[in-house]
Parts: C-alpha cells; sequence; structure tokens
C-alpha cells in the first residue's frame, strides 16, 4: 500500500511551490532553493537568495484573516513591541486564491528560546492597550467542539469520547471566576512560537491573536513546560519573570483539560491530510482517557 504524499499546510509539494514562486514573484523575491521550516499547520519557508521567511496560510483559511494579522503585527511594530517582524513589502499576497505573508529572517541559535524569556513579552501583550484593530473573541469551547466533529479520521467512539470530554468540562468551567480581564492575548504562547532577537526572544506565529482571558495563555506556557520535556526547571523561572503561577488558581486544571484537549482535537482534525502524525493523536487521547496529565508528548 503507497504510503500517502506528505503535505505542507495542506499543500502537496508540487503545489506549494508553484504558489510560493509566484508570490515571491508578485513582491520580487527569489524562491528558487527555498526551504520548508514547518508544514504541519501553514507551509513556512525560509528564502535561499534573501533574509526572508514565507509563511503561505493553511489551505483554505480566510484572507481577512490574515489580513487581520498582518494589521495587527504591524501595529505592533509601530509600538515597539518585541514581535517577529513582517518584511517591507505590501502584504499579504494572493496566489492561486491564497494568502502568503512575508516575514525578516532572525537567525536563531541551536537552543530553543527558554520559558522564561516568554515571560516579558508575554506581560508586555497582557497590558496592552486596545489595538486599533477588531480581533476575535477567544472562543476555546467552540474551537474544540468544531475541530471533533470535524475529526472524521477517527472512530466514532473516540469523537463521542471527547466530546462527552468536552461537556463535562465546559460545565465545570461555569463555575469559576476568571482573575484577571479580558485583553489582548496571543492565544498559542509556547517555545516554537517564540524566536531568539538580540537583545530579548520575540513573539511569533498570531494566527490565534484574539480578545480573552490570560489564563489562557499562561495555561498553555505550563502545559508546554510539562508535556513537552522542557520540566520544572523552565516552568519555576517563568512564574518568577511573569510574577504569576496559573496553577495556584483553582480552576486551573480546568483550563488545562480544555486547552489540552484543544491542543488534541485541532491535529485530530488535521489526519486527513497529515497521517503521519495519526499514532501520536491517538496516544495522547490514550493518556487522556487514563487520566494520565504526566505523559510527554511529541511535537507535530
Amino acid at each position: 500500500m503507497t504510503a500517502p504524499a506528505h503535505t505542507y499546510g495542506g499543500y502537496s509539494e508540487t503545489e506549494m511551490r508553484h504558489v510560493l514562486q509566484r508570490a515571491c514573484n508578485a513582491v520580487g523575491l527569489d524562491s528558487e532553493g527555498a526551504e520548508v521550516l514547518r508544514g504541519h499547520t501553514n507551509a513556512v519557508v525560509r528564502l535561499r537568495h534573501d533574509p526572508v521567511v514565507v509563511k503561505i496560510a493553511r489551505k483554505g483559511s480566510r484572507y481577512e484573516d490574515v489580513e487581520r494579522t498582518v494589521r495587527f503585527v504591524q501595529w505592533l511594530m509601530a509600538r515597539g513591541f518585541p514581535a517577529s517582524p513582517l518584511h517591507d513589502v505590501p502584504q499579504p499576497v494572493i496566489a492561486d486564491g491564497h494568502s502568503i505573508t512575508f516575514w525578516t529572517y532572525l537567525p536563531q541559535h541551536d537552543q530553543p528560546v527558554a520559558a522564561q524569556q516568554l515571560a516579558e513579552p508575554l506581560r508586555e501583550l497582557h497590558n496592552l492597550p486596545t489595538p486599533p484593530i477588531q480581533l476575535p473573541e477567544h472562543d476555546t469551547v467552540g474551537a474544540i467542539g468544531r475541530s471533533i466533529a470535524a475529526a472524521h479520521a477517527l472512530p466514532a467512539s473516540t469523537q463521542a469520547f471527547l466530546s462527552e470530554r468536552l461537556e463535562r468540562l465546559t460545565k465545570e468551567l461555569d463555575e469559576f471566576d476568571f482573575l484577571f480581564p479580558e485583553t489582548v492575548i496571543q492565544g498559542d504562547p509556547q517555545h516554537r512560537n517564540a524566536l531568539h532577537a538580540h537583545p530579548r526572544a520575540v513573539l511569533c506565529d498570531w494566527d490565534t491573536i484574539s480578545r480573552g482571558r490570560r489564563e489562557w495563555d499562561l495555561a498553555t506556557i505550563e502545559i508546554h513546560c510539562r508535556r513537552f520535556r522542557h520540566g520544572a526547571g523552565q516552568y519555576q523561572p517563568f512564574v518568577d519573570a511573569y510574577g504569576f503561577d496559573i496553577t495556584t488558581w483553582p480552576g486551573f486544571t480546568v483550563i488545562r483539560d480544555l486547552r489540552e484537549l484543544r491542543m488534541i482535537s485541532t491535529n485530530a482534525r488535521k489526519i486527513a491530510q497529515a497521517p503521519h502524525t495519526r499514532s501520536e493523536v491517538e496516544r495522547r487521547i490514550e493518556g487522556l482517557s487514563q487520566g494520565d496529565t504526566s505523559m510527554p508528548w511529541n511535537i507535530l
């Protein structure tokens, strides 16, 4: 049986390269020999001949969402906020109906950004004034429900298990009051969504930017430290630098479990286009069914 072809953001490699070439031609860049950096969600490519990273939005992404991200990051850059900078070309670019953005390439160290380095920019983000861009309301519960419904590669019994878990956690969430007021949140702050940039780390990947409660961002940091082998040795310095430990809040376990369920359901929805991820998704779901909160996860 022939193994399914690998895809990048939902594109075959041939299709992705064609879109990349057309987008680069539109802004005077050379796509020849470009290197794929990531492909599970969006196709992220580093150009060989220019210090530029190109991000082809996942197939099916709305232009309006990508345009909003560009305008938001432009606002951050104008404020001097530590964000990965956009390349200075008119964007987003549309190629074959797909949305493409261009970012300044920042050379990276061998070591990824540590959790502690995320604390200062994340706290600064959480204390920004209301931006002049209409951001969507953060909706973890709704996003999980949509992903479970679209996870057609899973057996019906597994979808039912995830749906029942979502229903229970949603009821439990209603029993808690959030500690902090609504603000701008990144939505997925983690080691891989930040880059080294002298003199400090900068945040990147703003697809999940929204208005919501910072508790979701803080729980995400804790999850990544615990699940992806960064450990308490990274989490405690983050807490010290940020100035608050989300695990001390009584509602933490509920939003932790919802955030993990979102991470699982989002990847479950993508199995059809990324079949190599199935075993990891199934392993995570089995861990949920066993109540295992310490099992390490593998990056997808």
